[in-house]
């Protein structure tokens, strides 16, 4: 479980890293993520080629590491 929740923190830090907008929405225990602001073609094909394509349980464990939107 740590290796998963570890390697979910890289992805999530990448992505940032490149560029990437898109904040968490965490509201009773539902996970997703809203994107209003562009981001750059590298974030987007690092998140479409790494992390959209995750199973949705893993997916949901890499947007918990992205800033929440409460916070921006």
């Amino acid at each position: 479980m740590t290796d998963t929740r570890n390697r979910s923190k890289e992805l999530a830090t990448e992505y940032l890293n490149l560029g990437g907008k898109r904040r968490a929405v965490l509201d009773d225990n539902i996970v997703s993520t809203r994107q209003w602001d562009d981001e750059g073609s590298n974030a987007a094909a690092f998140w479409h080629d790494n992390i959209e394509s995750l199973p949705a349980a893993q997916r949901k464990d890499v947007e918990k590491f992205l800033p929440d939107i409460n916070d921006v």
